[in-house]
Parts: structure tokens; C-alpha cells; sequence
């Protein structure tokens, strides 16, 4: 049989339990369209245990024999999201005495795992790199490393970290190498810190872009500052930024 856990809201205005009146309330349950304090509904026995520790929560809810999910609501996103579980007091207990009994092995266990993320990630950087050069074998050793390192950021949404990214299609490389060329070698940050709308500022410094893919390109060709261009900072000085 599927287990139905009561949910518990944290209120973000004042209410007053709709049978016994007691309030304001730091959390209750909706029945009937009406609040009903945790007492009143026979969880104000149970205590309450934030979100954010996996195994204590997994472990705490496999012990207590009546739990409950908490939320509230976010008004910017327009959704409930959960803020943790009560639970009994008990079984929160045998919950943490189970988690100090092998924080060793589990710290263990994530150190491991934070390696091998690090290797893989190292390696996802290190294959962008050798295609940035391969596509543009003139670009300074130094520049392919820090549009690599910055593209394939961990939880950056960036180009490296894509599908198309990760499988080095030529497009999603080169489109990585232009938005660096972008900020970095081109006024466009000044542009835009100036009002200029972002799709006016790109047209500007679009030809500046081009002119230095088409230098990074051509084998044994050094990078020179094309018309417009401001080697590595933006215009009047400004330092140039890479991809967002």
C-alpha cells in the first residue's frame, strides 16, 4: 500500500487554528479550507527536522511511524516547496545515533566521490581545450585554457556543459571562443554598460569578432587587434568579461 504523508504549512501571514483558536500558528494543516493547528491534528507530538542532511531525513522517515512533509510557499516562483519532514522524536534519535555511527564511511565514500567527479570534469575540460585548438590553431595555448575552464564550469549551463558541448560539435566550440571574443576583445561590455540594447552592441562588434576567429584560424598567424578592438580589455579600459 502507497504511503499518503500529511502536509504541513508553514504560513506566511498570521492564522489561528480554526478549532481551538490558538495563533498565530508556525505551522498547520489545511482541512476543509480551514487552518488546523498541529496539536489539533494530532502531530504536535512530532518535531521537526530541516531538509538539507539526505541520509538523516531518509533514515529519520524509514524510523518514525507518523511523519509529515512541511512546505511553504514561494511567492516569486508561485510554487509550495518543501522545507523538511516531522517526525517522531524517537525516531529522529536512533536517526542521528545510525549517521554518527558511519559519518566516517559515508565521508569516505563522498570524498571518493568528489574525486572522481573532478577527474571526469578535468577531463571534459581538457577535451574542449584540444578542440578549441584544433579549430583555431593560432589562438594564444594560454586563451584556450581559460575559455575551456570557463565553458565547462560545474553548474554553469554554459556551452561545455551542454550535450553538444560535451560531444565537441563544432558549433557549440566556436560559439564558446566567440562569446569570449566578445567580452574579452571587444567594447561590447562597454557598449552595453553604456545602454547600448544588447542585439545593437552585438552588431557592432560583430565584424571585430570575425576578424579575430579568422586570425586564430589561420596556422602561424599571430593575434593582432583588428579594427575596433581592444586586445584584452574593452573599450576605454574597461576589463573585458567572459561568457555568462
Amino acid at each position: 500500500m502507497d504511503l499518503v504523508a500529511p502536509v504541513v504549512v508553514e504560513p506566511l501571514r498570521r492564522r489561528r487554528c480554526s478549532e481551538c483558536r490558538q495563533g498565530p500558528l508556525e505551522r498547520m494543516i489545511v482541512e476543509y479550507n480551514q487552518p488546523v493547528c498541529l496539536d489539533c491534528a494530532d502531530l504536535g507530538h512530532l518535531v521537526f527536522l530541516r531538509r538539507g542532511d539526505t541520509a538523516l531525513t531518509r533514515r529519520a522517515r524509514e524510523q518514525s511511524a507518523l511523519w509529515a512533509v512541511v512546505v511553504r510557499h514561494n511567492r516569486r516562483r508561485t510554487r509550495y516547496e518543501r522545507q523538511g519532514l516531522l517526525v517522531e522524536e524517537a525516531a529522529l534519535a536512533r536517526a542521528e545515533a545510525a549517521c554518527l555511527a558511519d559519518a566516517e564511511a559515508r565521508a569516505r565514500r563522498r570524498a571518493r566521490d568528489a574525486e572522481r567527479r573532478a577527474v571526469r570534469d578535468a577531463g571534459v575540460t581538457e577535451a574542449l581545450r584540444a578542440e578549441i585548438l584544433r579549430l583555431f590553431p593560432a589562438m594564444p595555448p594560454e586563451r584556450a585554457v581559460e575559455i575551456a575552464v570557463h565553458a565547462s564550469a560545474k553548474g554553469s549551463g554554459r556551452v561545455g556543459r551542454t550535450a553538444a558541448g560535451r560531444a565537441l560539435d563544432r558549433g557549440a566550440v566556436t560559439a564558446a571562443v566567440r562569446a569570449s571574443v566578445r567580452h574579452v576583445d571587444t567594447p561590447y561590455d562597454a557598449l552595453l554598460m553604456s545602454g547600448v540594447p544588447r542585439h545593437q552592441a552585438r552588431t557592432r562588434v560583430s565584424a571585430a569578432i570575425e576578424t579575430v576567429l579568422r586570425a586564430w584560424r589561420a596556422p602561424g598567424s599571430g593575434h593582432r587587434d583588428a579594427p575596433g578592438v581592444t586586445g584584452t580589455t574593452g573599450a576605454e579600459g574597461t576589463p573585458g568579461r567572459a561568457d555568462r
